[in-house]
Order: structure tokens, then sequence, then C-alpha cells
């Protein structure tokens, strides 16, 4: 058994929730190179250099990449022969969430009631799906996630029958309809499976791969460069300029579901799709 103090897991997200949201991922940095050499618009060419730039001044001042911090949003992994003295690990987090946000002076979009709108002053609660695993380690994995990105996702539960093409439509769908609302280019995460809820986990948790990691089954490897390729013809283009990049990756994540059920969520990510991971 390996005993881990709470006060170690809040500083360690404390120090997530800056980093994440001041530095950019170098598997987005590289897309978002290539996609400059790729897309056909000057005008949308002008846009990417332009998020390149953004993301140099706040990697080298250490300042938001933008200024929705977003919600807090973690995947954590817990080993089976890990102990957490002191405080629970959702208080733990929860106190790295307030720190981080505060000291990092990063902007608290958070409130207490979704209908009386009042804000909790620090970015909390978060958002936490736990998963039980083998091991004396715990793995965190943060995702803030804006809004501008978030009102856009949506959730479809398909019949069985509407099969692969009825999901290649939905997601499609899906993101005509949030245009140049989301600051394009664009990560889409789509969860296929599970149950209503369980698609719309999934889907979220596809947007923490890099995306230069495929699928590992080539069937949905196949799928992610297909909706990929339709995505970027739809000419939404960066931040709606119009172009041949919408869209910098599809990650699919999928589940096993009822007999009767196609679930089918679509998270949209901005071109950020912000995320860390830490082992403790």
């Amino acid at each position: 058994m390996r005993i881990i103090n709470s006060e170690e897991i809040t500083k360690t997200v404390r120090d997530m929730c800056i980093k994440a949201n001041c530095h950019i991922n170098s598997d987005i940095k590289c897309a978002l190179e290539n996609s400059v050499k790729t897309e056909k618009s000057d005008i949308s060419k002008g846009v990417l250099n332009n998020l390149l730039k953004n993301a140099e001044i706040a990697h080298e001042k250490e300042v938001p990449i933008c200024q929705d911090t977003g919600m807090a949003v973690f995947f954590v992994e817990i080993g089976s022969e890990v102990f957490v003295e002191g405080d629970t690990i959702t208080d733990a987090i929860n106190k790295g969430v307030s720190l981080g946000y505060t000291e990092g002076y990063l902007r608290k979009s958070v409130v207490c009631d979704p209908l009386k709108r009042v804000n909790t002053k620090d970015n909390t609660p978060a958002v936490i799906y736990y998963d039980f695993v083998k091991g004396d380690k715990i793995k965190i994995t943060f995702a803030p996630k804006g809004f501008g990105s978030e009102n856009k996702s949506g959730l479809k539960m398909l019949n069985p029958s509407d099969g692969v093409d009825g999901v290649i439509d939905f997601v499609i769908e899906t993101v005509r309809k949030a245009g140049a609302n989301p600051c394009p280019p664009m990560v889409i995460g789509v969860g296929i499976g599970g149950t209503m809820d369980k698609a719309a986990q999934i889907a979220k948790k596809a947007l923490t791969r890099d995306i230069n990691i495929s699928n590992t089954n080539p069937f949905y490897a196949d799928m992610e460069k297909t909706l990929l390729e339709k995505i970027n013809k739809l000419g939404i283009g960066p931040q709606g300029m119009g172009g041949t990049t919408t869209a910098l990756a599809v990650n699919i994540e999928i589940y096993p579901t009822h007999i009767a059920g196609l679930p089918v969520a679509v998270n949209v990510n901005c071109h950020a799709t912000r995320h860390a991971v830490s082992v403790i």
C-alpha cells in the first residue's frame, strides 16, 4: 500500500490548471503549423499564423491562451494500492483548482446554480470522472473546457439500423451547425456506444488524446480520417473565414452498448484543445 498525502494532489492540480491554460500542447502546435502549409485560403493562412503567434505569446508570458479558461474537467485513474491521506481526493482536486485559478489569475467561470447564476469565485467545483485500476499511482488528466465550443456539442440516440452512415451524418451535421462559434479549427471528440451519459463522457475523454494518435482499432481510425476529410470540406475554415482547415482532428472512443441502441455524442472543442496529464 502506498500513501499519498492529499496536499501533493492539490499542488499537482494547481500547477496543471495554470500549465494547461497557458501552454499549448505540442501536438496542437504541430497541427496548426502543418495547416498553414496546406490551407488553400490566404486569409485563413493569416488566421492560423495569428493563432500560433497568440500561443507563443501565452507561452512566453505565461498568460492564458484564451480568456475562457474553462470549466475544470478531470479524468482520474486511481491505483488499487493507493491510499490518500488527509483530504478526500475530490476535496484535494477542488482545492487545487481553487488555487490554480486564483493564484494563476485565470478567469473564474463557474456558477453555483445553473439558473440563479451566482459565481463561485474560484472556478470550483470541478467535474471529475474516476476509474480504478491496478497499481500504486494516481494518473490525473485535466481538460479545461470552454463553453463557446461546449455549447455546440450534441447527442443523439440513433437506431442500430442507422449504422456507420447515421453516425457520420450526425457528426457532420453537428459541426456544420456549430459553424464559426467554437473558434475553429476545431478538434472533435466522438463517443459511440454505452448509454446516453456514457457516450457523452467518452466523447469528452476522446479530446484528451493527443491528436497525432489515432484510435487503436483500424476500423475507427479509418472513420476518424473519413470524418476529418468530410468536415474540412464544409468550408467553415479558421475562425469561420473559409478555407480547408475547419478541424485539426477527429478522435473517436467507443463503449459496448445495448442491442436496441446506438448512442452518439459529439463534443466540440476549439483549436487549443487544452489538456495536461500528471502521474503521482
